[in-house]
């Protein structure tokens, strides 16, 4: 462990320790810039996939399976991956075809995060859904019925039509 001198006593602490005697420090402030994630849109026969949402933006919302962009990884790696871990569910991630704003709110009404959601077409190979990672539920909806679905997230019927015309 790195180890300096405290600058108020000169007695050895850690770096992401301080001394008692210290202001704690500041929490580090969301990024001031959009978030890249992925939605893994998975169309079969007449259904779409979809997954209750266990996290912010859209906790407890019905979406599509998703997350975060790791460092280095294509979006269609993301998006395999995203799928797999959520749902167990396998999948050939074929293209990007739409994107999403996607905000979570404070309270207040500030933005605490902003994440661009970036839709990938995904050919249904093998499984079936079993909410999993950060997955509450997960199950197929009819394409004609998904309008009727509860607590639907922001602009998913739409991307759901979208997919269903593409593929």
């Amino acid at each position: 462990m790195w180890a300096t001198n405290c600058t108020l006593c000169r007695g050895k602490v850690a770096l992401v320790l301080e001394h008692s005697a210290h202001m704690p420090l500041p929490l580090s402030p969301p990024p001031l810039h959009p978030v890249p994630a992925v939605l893994a849109v998975v169309i079969r026969a007449a259904q779409v996939l979809l997954v209750q949402r266990a996290n912010p933006p859209d906790a407890g919302f019905w979406g599509f399976p998703g997350g975060k962009v790791d460092f280095g990884e294509t979006l269609l790696a993301a998006a395999a991956r995203e799928l797999r871990e959520e749902t167990g569910v396998t999948a050939l991630a074929e293209r990007v075809f739409a994107a999403v704003d996607a905000y979570d709110l404070a309270e207040d009404g500030t933005v605490r995060q902003h994440f661009v959601l970036i839709a990938v077409l995904c050919r249904w190979q093998q499984g079936e859904p079993v909410a999993a990672d950060d997955a509450l539920d997960a199950r197929w909806v009819d394409l004609d019925q998904i309008e009727d679905q509860a607590d639907l997230s922001l602009d998913v019927a739409s991307v759901a039509r979208q997919a269903a015309r593409l593929g």
